[in-house]
């Protein structure tokens, strides 16, 4: 029996966090879990694409849109469940185990809750609210890692190929019913936090989410979040 699941990482510049997030999947590749590594590279010009083939990525080059380079990563994959994982994420340890107690869920995706590797009081306020948002409104974000059957993601037309919002694009697409959080925590990096202000970077994300929701372009608020 082959191997059940495709990773798809997109990456520009990532040669900083993407080492952790690698190590963290070499789990599934004990498990027998695993049948490929997907990183979907916008252009890095930094060591980002030396490091994928040092862990035996196969690497797709695409524009810079992160919902364009996910959808072309999993037009490449091969495996009958997906696994969208940002570069600066690191899966929780035993995730191995989790995702394959939910591969018979083929009509409900998986998300795992969030946590910072720093910011103390005020990155648990920032995960615990993206986990009440995921929880309640079925907005997973897509640093909280994403898993969910070819078969599924075909059927609500996969990520859009846009340059922000992709990730609630697709949760929207599945509807809370069909998104289930799984067991444990992703670990994800805070650097945007830290160089921005926990909250200055919290109150842009959700006015930019608050923004979308009412209509806005992802193409107008991709080019607002750029000039901030």
């Amino acid at each position: 029996m082959r191997a059940p699941v495709s990773v798809i990482i997109p990456t520009l510049n990532e040669e900083a966090g993407l080492p952790a997030c690698l190590g963290g999947l070499f789990e599934g590749v004990s498990t027998s879990l695993l049948r490929e590594l997907l990183v979907a590279d916008a252009g890095s010009q930094d060591a980002t694409l030396e490091v994928a083939g040092e862990a035996g990525a196969e690497v797709v080059i695409c524009a810079p849109s992160r919902g364009g380079q996910l959808r072309a990563g999993a037009a490449k994959a091969q495996g009958e469940w997906l696994l969208f994982v940002h570069a600066d994420t690191v899966l929780p340890e035993g995730w191995s185990a989790t995702v394959e107690a939910h591969l018979a869920q083929v009509e409900c995706a998986g998300y795992f809750g969030l946590s910072f590797d720093k910011g103390r009081l005020a990155g648990r306020f920032v995960a615990g609210w993206a986990n009440l948002r995921s929880r309640i409104f079925g907005l997973p974000f897509g640093d909280q890692a994403l898993l969910i059957s070819q078969r599924l993601y075909e059927e609500v037309g996969g990520f859009p190929d846009i340059p922000l919002m992709e990730d609630v694009a697709l949760a929207r697409a599945l509807g809370p019913s069909r998104l289930r959080r799984l067991t444990g925590l992703v670990t994800t990096s805070p650097r945007k936090y830290q160089a921005q202000g926990w909250v200055r970077r919290g109150g842009r994300n959700l006015w930019t989410l608050g923004r979308y929701m009412c209509g806005d372009s992802p193409e107008k608020l991709a080019a607002a979040y750029r000039r901030q």
